[in-house]
């Protein structure tokens, strides 16, 4: 039997025509029950291997007595990566005139039919089978694995644009049209993985004495890409390197600003302290507001629409006034995207400082050593104000796939009924 991977998979004949003249059209009660699950989760890194168990049922049926055997032609699967623009915001080049011409028929597979956007990245396909038959009852589970491609860009859903990855399944009976089933995925980018100094890291690895050099080495490149991207997040990430900063304004030293590093995983908390004590200038009160900065590269920009959107993730506000030092938590959510950037757009991030400063000295309230007396102090009608904001660059990178599923708004699971 010759299979060829192509994405028209209707070539697929082998004895259909023979088929076809003896096969039964299926009335509407007749179907198969099909079911993708992705087990390890739906978020995955670039490089990473996707596998999904596909399962095809023909399911007993209880209401008739006359079940009988269902056949499939074929199955396949594939990867691809849906893209998508806002007119008002992207200026995208123009396509031409041109149509696919095969898009028209309903017996070719595309796996993109029907979805917003252009796919701008896909897998060839993968056959499942050809010629099934399914009695009443029975099952049979397919498993379908492919390496993530490496040179997609991230999951991401912003303002300008969408990049969306989804495993879209194949199914057709023998002279009907093909039915999709997809899958929506999660894709997390780690630059650097390819990169000579992190690959140099396996030539120091312990080798293991049972196995022979040969195979030692073939069994340390073939290592998990997880596990060298984990190790690689926990290097970069974990180192500390105090950043020290002088808040001022027109007037004066405001506060000294602390942060332990500038590098962080999604899913971590960001740490800073404020030392006021130091400072001239009475602050008042302070925010502070994690931000993502999606901008438009200048050849693609929609004029007059903004090139930079700005998108806040958390905020801390905190009341400061006759405070020595304090400090703020920010977590980076699980489910936002990795700074990263295409030929579109960048996406980066930063730390977004509010500061409400007073124009006069505050006097402290004081309370004598020996007083008895309750004595409550309350704060100024009127003060006069100056305010004044700062941005702090920092980079986002990605984190565990594991513990980035617990949050996704994806399953890994999903079914269609032939």
């Amino acid at each position: 039997m010759l299979m060829e991977t192509h994405p028209n998979l209707s070539v697929c004949k082998l004895k259909h025509e023979k088929l076809a003249s003896r096969e039964v059209v299926a009335s509407n009660s007749k179907m198969i029950e099909v079911v993708a699950s992705m087990a390890r989760g739906p978020v995955f890194l670039t490089g990473e291997l996707l596998e999904c168990l596909i399962t095809f049922t023909n399911p007993m049926s209880h209401l008739s007595t006359s079940a009988s055997s269902e056949m499939l032609a074929w199955a396949s699967a594939q990867i691809h990566c849906q893209f998508h623009a806002s007119e008002s915001r992207v200026a995208l080049p123009s396509q031409g005139n041109k149509q696919d011409v095969q898009a028209e028929s309903d017996t070719v597979l595309i796996p993109s039919r029907g979805e917003r956007g252009q796919c701008i990245l896909d897998t060839p396909p993968k056959i499942l089978f050809c010629d099934l038959r399914l009695d009443p009852g029975e099952s049979k589970t397919y498993s379908y694995s492919e390496v993530v491609p490496s040179d997609g860009p991230p999951s991401f859903r912003g303002q300008a644009v969408k990049y969306v990855y989804k495993l879209t399944i194949g199914c057709q009976r023998v002279n009907s049209p093909i039915k999709l089933l997809r899958v929506p995925f999660r894709v997390l980018v780690l630059h650097g993985m390819s990169e000579p100094h992190f690959l140099q890291d396996e030539e120091v690895a312990p080798s293991n004495p049972f196995l022979d050099e040969e195979e030692g080495s073939s069994n340390r490149r073939d290592g998990s890409l997880l596990e060298k991207a984990l190790d690689m997040l926990m290097a970069t990430t974990s180192r500390r390197s105090p950043h020290l900063f002088n808040i001022t304004n027109s007037r004066g030293k405001v506060a000294k600003f602390c942060i332990f590093k500038s590098v962080y995983r999604i899913g971590e908390d960001i740490i800073g302290t404020f030392t006021f004590s130091e400072g001239e200038i009475p602050c008042l009160q302070y925010s502070v507001s994690l931000q993502s900065e999606e901008e438009v590269n200048s050849m693609y920009q929609r004029k007059p629409a903004p090139p930079l959107s700005v998108t806040s993730h958390g905020r801390h506000l905190e009341s400061c006034l006759h405070t020595a030092s304090s400090h703020f938590s920010l977590p980076i959510p699980l489910n936002v995207t990795p700074g990263f950037s295409t030929d579109i757009i960048t996406l980066r991030w930063r730390l977004h400082f509010e500061f409400v400063t007073s124009r006069e000295p505050v006097e402290s309230p004081t309370v004598l050593q020996n007083q008895s007396e309750v004595t409550i102090w309350t704060g100024a009608d009127h003060v006069d104000v100056d305010t004044f904001s700062w941005d702090l660059p920092i980079k986002v990178l990605p984190t565990n796939p594991a513990l980035a599923a617990y949050v996704s708004q994806f399953t890994g699971t999903n079914s269609i009924n032939i």
